[in-house]
């Protein structure tokens, strides 16, 4: 009954080729139950695949099924939004709707979230391009490194040849086959990583353009000014010689590859088209502003944030840095515990476009034992991972993993219920001196049972005070 843990999704061969089952089924490589928000989310990512099929008229009118998840902290409601953008590739912006206040407060501005997300979905097109031109990057760094460490032949124009190379004939055509056997024997080292720590002298450009920020009443992200635009011959781009290693000059050479080989106006063309067509915003926390009467005194009135944020779901045009935003087919995925709110506390028109309610269901001894074990990178895996590099070899029995569980749904119980965000804790404290001791341990094998785990905590949740500030 909870989502888990962090990992990288497989990318799936096409995302037009998975049905809605075929989705969970991804997301259950991380997750583990949740099955009512895992079809909820399936749905309306295979919804969009089925919009874009249809006829332009048509699609533009076809909203998004935005969706409300109910259910307290730790149980997976952030992380089955994370993993659904992975899985389809889609800009994803995690925000708290408490963050936001309503206009005419100092606060952040409801559309800084679309900004966000822009900014977001050109660092993962960025990152797409980067991996499509890398191999022609590499072949053009490793050409410009070689360069560096054997400068080009004069011989062809009757200048001197690099006396470090040795002439076996004082004819051009003679010195050039040298020089050609030379650099390829260079190139075999550089490929082979036996030339890293060669130092080598390089021109890069001084950082000098000066800092600062503008604030107005519109808040920092507002202000879309670059002076070194507007004014290109105020700021010169002057350049220095740094000595450097040959691994430190392939990396700052490679940036500059990637710089000059990525149309960056194409790639925040292509990123806004993502925005639009496939962003996912998960609006957290929408239970702290849920409520329609007025603030008293200072605060800030509930029911204006709702309103502030209306517009941008309901679907309008933001204007970034990128260019113009528009938000009708943003997926929304708002989420709260509403103990002391309930869904039908929010304005009407903000009820009206989250159309899918799901409710996550709390977490049983079962679950913690799942998700200490079941997912492609549970707790217990990663653990393993961490100390095997110090090469201890961690034994976690079955019953110990009883025991953990049991300890994390019973502290989840007499004091704040985190959901499986307890499991962490527990877990840290349990491994606290193999963690600590771990490099100068004899013995390499560590075996955690049950009696080692109640040794280690049960003094602690026996005692309430003590474990509400420990676990």
């Amino acid at each position: 009954m909870v989502v888990y843990l962090k990992g990288d999704l497989e990318e799936p061969s096409g995302l037009d080729s998975l049905t809605p089952r075929q989705i969970v089924a991804e997301l259950d490589k991380h997750v583990v139950g949740q099955n009512a928000a895992k079809r909820a989310v399936a749905v309306a990512l295979r919804n969009r695949v089925r919009r874009q099929k249809l006829p332009p008229d048509m699609a533009q009118d076809v909203m998004p099924k935005n969706i409300i998840m109910i259910g307290s902290t730790g149980v997976g409601k952030t992380e089955i939004a994370r993993r659904l953008a992975r899985l389809s590739s889609s800009p994803f912006l995690k925000v708290e709707a408490s963050k936001f206040t309503e206009v005419g407060y100092v606060g952040r501005d409801v559309e800084s979230m679309i900004r966000d997300l822009a900014e977001i979905s050109v660092d993962l097109i960025r990152e797409e391009k980067i991996a499509e031109i890398e191999d022609k990057a590499a072949l053009n760094v490793e050409e410009r490194i070689l360069d560096l460490l054997l400068p080009p032949s004069k011989s062809s124009s009757g200048g001197s040849f690099d006396s470090s190379i040795d002439q076996i004939e004082d004819t051009p055509s003679a010195a050039q086959e040298t020089y050609n056997r030379t650099r390829e024997k260079l190139r075999t080292q550089l490929r082979e990583g036996r030339l890293e720590s060669r130092i080598v002298e390089l021109e890069v450009r001084e950082r000098s353009f000066p800092s600062f920020e503008i604030i107005t009443n519109q808040g920092v992200e507002e202000m879309d000014v670059n002076l070194k635009d507007m004014m290109p011959g105020l700021f010169g781009s002057k350049t220095k010689t740094r000595k450097m290693t040959v691994a430190e000059a392939m990396e700052y050479l490679m940036s500059e590859e990637e710089q000059k080989l990525i149309d960056m106006e194409a790639v925040a063309r292509v990123a806004l088209e993502r925005v639009e067509s496939s962003g996912i915003i998960f609006l957290d926390e929408i239970d702290k502003v849920a409520g329609r009467e007025g603030g008293h005194g200072p605060d800030v009135s509930r029911e204006g944030v709702q309103r502030d944020i209306l517009p941008i779901v309901e679907g309008t045009t933001v204007n970034t840095k990128y260019g113009m935003v528009r938000t009708d087919h943003i997926l929304f995925i708002a989420a709260g515990a509403f103990h002391v709110s309930k869904p039908s506390d929010l304005i009407p028109e903000l009820q009206g476009r989250f159309p899918i309610r799901v409710e996550l269901q709390p977490l049983t001894i079962d679950d913690f034992k799942r998700i200490l074990t079941e997912p492609k990178n549970a707790l217990i895996k990663q653990y393993k991972a961490l100390l095997e590099t110090e090469g201890i070899q961690l034994d976690v029995t079955d019953d110990a993993i009883d025991e953990l569980a049991n300890f994390a749904f019973k502290v989840n119980e007499t004091t704040e219920d985190i959901g499986a965000r307890r499991l962490h804790t527990i877990l840290e404290k349990v491994l606290d001196e193999i963690s600590f001791e771990g490099p100068d341990l004899v013995e390499k094998n560590q075996v955690i049972d049950a009696a080692y785990v109640q040794n280690m905590l049960t003094d602690i949740v026996k005692n309430e005070d003590l474990s509400r500030y420990i676990l």
